[in-house]
């Protein structure tokens, strides 16, 4: 469908380069089993994709998982995947771990808003509302096309099937 850089984006309309991000790590549809495992981040890492990982921090130690801390993150295992992920911050102590230990990194929070800035000045978009060129859109089921154009990225459990298509 279009032509992809290293990482993990594609210019699948006209010349943009569109950053396409595996949220929890799914690239094929939701599988509670594995999303937000080092395995399942690693996985769609090496098939070219950026990351979308849901973490805590509880007495200064980093977790991932979406509705609970459910894996602990040794620094050797978060090393491997930080320069390919965006961190959706679940708590504020995992915010405030991000703000003083890796303020370099892809990272925000947010609940139910329609727009969330991240560290690095992209538009975390809410699906259906306006977008422009720093948007990335929340796109789970990859139904929104009117969407896709002029925007900087789309996060996707089926970010494969944006990829092949």
């Amino acid at each position: 469908m279009g032509t992809w850089n290293t990482r993990g984006s594609c210019s699948i309309f006209g010349e943009a380069q569109l950053i396409l991000i595996a949220h929890r790590g799914n690239v094929s549809g939701p599988n509670p089993e594995t999303e937000n495992t080092v395995d399942q981040l690693l996985s769609a890492i090496k098939m070219g994709f950026e990351v979308e990982v849901d973490v805590w921090a509880i007495d200064g130690k980093l977790y991932f998982g979406h509705d609970e801390p459910q894996y602990i993150v040794s620094s050797e295992d978060f090393y491997k995947i930080c320069n390919h992920s965006w961190f959706h911050c679940k708590n504020l102590e995992a915010l405030n771990h991000f703000i003083k230990y890796f303020p370099t990194y892809n990272y925000f929070w947010h609940q139910l808003d329609d727009f969330t800035l991240t560290s690095n000045n992209k538009v975390w978009t809410y699906p259906g509302m306006e977008v422009g060129p720093n948007s990335i859109i929340v796109d789970l089921e990859t139904t929104d096309t009117r969407n896709y154009n002029n925007i900087y990225g789309i996060c996707s459990d089926k970010v494969l099937l944006l990829k092949n298509s």
